[in-house]
């Protein structure tokens, strides 16, 4: 009886750590890492440089490519696989990330700010509160299984503590941490940043609708009054312009 109660508090004990770690373990699997040893500083940059030239070599591809007469079918294929690579990067020039994961996010967090002037961080949360509940669900779900999706990670992290007992523990933790920090966190993290962009893309207006923005009357309004709205939302405005629009 003694053993089961310590081998449940363990089991519960580890799940609130895991619990609690996720946040901190995606953060890391984004690439936010210390800028301290400054061996981890260099190493990062490293990376960073490595994604922006492979940005560049991709696009002098994709623009050879582009310019060519009577493209075949291999060629439509590498110009396909090229602007799939660079839309799982934030658009030049960057900044980057030194892994997929990191630049799958950036890159969703960074492309409302191109197409529309809204930073998605600043007007997130007046954007989500706006959304229709069906779509909160998915985004929710969407997060849960990135959420998920490091767990794992740690999970085969925290099953190493088993190897003193089995030396099977030390593979079976090794190949789990790896495959789900390299195959299964970076494709949740694409959906959920495929559904966090396109929140903007179908919901924008509802946002300007509720802040009583006047709607811009083409793209290149929108991101000047995009701009205008991420400035408003973040540090307040007091100019007569634009004037409030009747609420909806």
């Amino acid at each position: 009886m003694a053993v089961l109660v310590i081998a449940l508090v363990a089991v519960s004990a580890s799940g609130l750590v895991v619990s609690r770690a996720t946040l901190p373990a995606l953060r890391l699997l984004e690439g936010y890492w210390p800028a301290r040893p400054r061996l981890v500083a260099a190493f990062r940059k490293r990376l960073t440089d490595k994604v922006d030239d492979q940005v560049t070599d991709d696009l002098a591809s994709w623009q050879d490519l582009r310019l060519k007469e009577n493209p075949d079918g291999a060629d439509l294929a590498e110009i396909y696989r090229l602007e799939l690579a660079m839309h799982r990067r934030p658009d030049p020039p960057g900044p980057y990330q030194p892994t997929r994961i990191g630049n799958l996010l950036r890159a969703a967090e960074g492309r409302p700010g191109g197409k529309y002037g809204l930073d998605a961080v600043t007007v997130w949360p007046q954007l989500w509160l706006v959304l229709p509940a069906e779509t909160q669900l998915e985004i929710t779900a969407a997060r849960t299984a990135l959420d998920n999706s490091v767990a794992a990670t740690i999970w085969g992290i925290l099953f190493l503590a088993f190897t003193p007992w089995t030396i099977l523990a030390l593979p079976a933790g090794l190949i789990a941490a790896v495959v789900t920090a390299v195959a299964w966190v970076p494709a949740r993290a694409e959906v959920f940043g495929s559904l966090f962009e396109a929140a903007f893309d179908l919901h924008r207006v509802a946002l300007y609708q509720q802040l009583r923005w006047p709607l811009p009357a083409n793209p290149a309004e929108e991101i000047e009054q995009g701009l205008l709205v991420t400035e408003y939302l973040w540090r307040g405005w007091d100019d007569p312009v634009p004037t409030f629009t009747t609420p909806p």
